[in-house]
């Protein structure tokens, strides 16, 4: 690629950044429930079930649920990046945009770069939020930035499996089949329970989880409770929180790419 080529796709895709950026702006109403629904999550289970939680090795359950919520809002961000796509190409947004002078890599660059930019103002939210009930980083600043980092990095892998499914799905309504393989994945995890008072057999896949093991390493990094594990994966948890969403990254960016390319043909 030229550099002027990448001047394009990069100019191309900032404007429709802006694009998504300025629907958001118009539906504030929206942005504000998504930004909620994980908030009333934290707080009803800090607080309603919060004293009926032990934590292995004791600690307090808010301070162990809080990196759980943090990674589970960036595992239900998918459904945000699948609706929006699925709903451009729905209303044939897709094909105009694919019929304009236009760098080919705009549209998913400009929704993938957008829905990033919402991830980080959630996250800000939900760590205002985990302060107000208790939560505190104990580590380093260093360990909590990094911390923050490898949810994001979750988040940019899950940003590409969104985009991808919303260009296969017939239109945003089948929003619906995310739910069914995204709740199970995000709450078969160690986001909200210790996988140690799970069954063996299903304590395990929990342990292997992508989601346990950003939410084992930011436990780790941030120095809240429960991060500690017999497992290889617990053991490994900043490894495999880089190594899951780079690989989660390297299956769907070329599938999201190829998927767009191949739209009307």
């Amino acid at each position: 690629m030229s550099v002027q080529s990448l001047r394009w796709a990069v100019a191309d895709g900032a404007t429709l950044t802006r694009r998504a950026l300025a629907h958001w702006a118009r539906r504030p109403g929206e942005v504000a429930l998504a930004l909620l629904f994980p908030v009333m999550v934290v707080l009803m289970m800090g607080y309603l079930f919060g004293g009926q939680m032990d934590v292995p090795g004791g600690g307090s359950y808010r301070e162990f649920i809080v990196p759980g919520m943090f990674a589970l809002t960036m595992a239900f961000g998918v459904e945000t990046t699948f609706a929006a796509v699925a709903g451009d190409a729905a209303r044939g947004v897709t094909d105009r945009f694919r019929a304009m002078p236009m760098a080919p890599s705009a549209v998913v660059v400009g929704r993938a770069a957008a829905d990033m930019l919402h991830s980080v103002a959630a996250l800000a939210v939900m760590a205002a939020c985990g302060v107000l009930i208790g939560w505190r980083v104990h580590g380093t600043a260093a360990g909590a930035l990094a911390g923050f980092g490898l949810l994001l990095l979750l988040r940019f892998s899950l940003v590409w499996t969104g985009i991808y499914l919303g260009l296969t799905a017939k239109g945003p309504e089948s929003v619906a089949a995310v739910q069914i393989l995204v709740w199970p994945i995000g709450f078969l995890s160690s986001a909200l329970i210790a996988p140690s008072t799970m069954p063996g057999w299903l304590g395990a896949i929990a342990e292997w989880n992508p989601m346990s093991a950003t939410v084992t390493a930011c436990r780790e990094l941030f120095g809240d409770p429960g991060h500690a594990g017999t497992s290889w994966a617990a053991q490994h948890s900043v490894l495999m929180a880089v190594v899951w969403p780079l690989v989660i990254a390297a299956v769907f960016i070329p599938l999201s790419v190829r998927r767009y390319r191949a739209m009307g043909e």
